[in-house]
């Protein structure tokens, strides 16, 4: 792989939902502590695709929020070309946040509606001062244009336009601070089928024609076997798989991968035995033991029920499943 961009280390992020502090002490409680992540490794080379999948609740958009610096891990090293995010100053920090942006998942919700939207695209020009004056203008109106979006369109509000484009406005505003790498949290789902395609398709030549990095997240596995050139597999707060390219669809390693696999609809009609998905997925405050997917498991072993899994090698990456050491 080539040298990577993103490097996340050992990630982990631990909320406090305890009552308050006279509740706790009148119910001699203890606190609690919800584990949204714990021990999540991974690289991204510089101009891949790397997805995260996984049920809701799995921790996808909380690693999302701690690699753009929006949550502070509680645990870990988020590394950013060779520079730990957070040992750097103040200053060095501003210079390396331009390099990065957010695509959210919510269109409706990821645009100030009393901005118009040629401010809402030229801000990061003025904040990051990449440019000024009427060049500030020419480059908004390009911005615009490379979305398919029109000129015309800066005077108008977000509430004018239809999901899609907000979504490709949302784009532009990414794209303002010329950034190498964008974390895309769900950019697609609040979108109409016909819509996700025009998103997709303009993110993919929007990659190849400005060599950006792409975190993608999703829990539609139809949109990662098209955009991901690799994919991680999520399940409560820990990475259970990585792969290759579309070689997670074709030979799956880890049971989880098996059963998110098996709930796809098969549109071949091709008859093979599928195992749907059962069970709901553990309360994160208090997990299970040993490993977190064993309770759901239709192959787990005794040695499940007590020791965390390590990850291993496998043919197009790594799995943390006992039953490949």
């Amino acid at each position: 792989m080539a040298d990577p961009l993103i490097e996340v280390r050992g990630l982990g992020r631990r909320f406090d939902v305890s009552k308050p502090w006279l509740n706790r002490v009148l119910e001699r409680e203890e606190r609690q502590y919800l584990t949204a992540t714990a021990d999540v490794n991974f690289s991204i080379a510089r101009g891949e695709t790397f997805a995260l999948v996984g049920e809701s609740g799995s921790g996808k958009s909380t690693i999302a929020k701690m690699i753009v610096g929006l949550l502070p891990p509680s645990e870990g090293q988020i590394l950013f070309d060779g520079q730990d995010m957070g040992k750097v100053g103040t200053s060095e920090l501003r210079a390396l946040r331009r390099r990065f942006q957010m695509i959210f998942q919510d269109p409706f919700a990821s645009l100030n509606p009393r901005w118009r939207v040629g401010d809402i695209v030229s801000e990061p020009l003025r904040t990051f001062g990449l440019a000024k004056g009427a060049e500030v203008t020419r480059e908004m109106e390009r911005l615009l244009d490379t979305v398919g979006l029109s000129a015309r369109d800066a005077e108008k509000f977000p509430h004018e336009f239809s999901g899609g484009q907000r979504q490709r406005i949302a784009i532009a505003r990414a794209l303002s601070a010329k950034p190498e790498f964008i974390v895309c949290d769900e950019p697609t789902s609040a979108l109409d089928v016909s819509v996700q395609a025009q998103i997709l398709n303009l993110m993919r030549d929007l990659q190849d024609e400005m060599g950006l990095t792409y975190l993608f997240i999703s829990h539609d596995l139809s949109v990662v076997r098209h955009m991901a050139t690799r994919t991680g597999v999520l399940y409560l707060g820990r990475l259970v798989e990585v792969s290759e390219g579309k070689s997670l669809f074709r030979d799956p390693q880890h049971p989880y991968t098996k059963m998110l696999l098996d709930a796809v609809p098969d549109l071949a009609l091709s008859g093979r035995r599928r195992t749907p998905v059962t069970g709901e997925i553990p309360n994160p405050i208090n997990p299970p033991s040993g490993c977190p997917f064993h309770p759901r498991c239709p192959v787990a072993i005794d040695k499940c029920k007590t020791d965390v899994p390590p990850s291993f090698q496998t043919p197009n990456g790594s799995a943390a499943c006992h039953l490949l050491g």
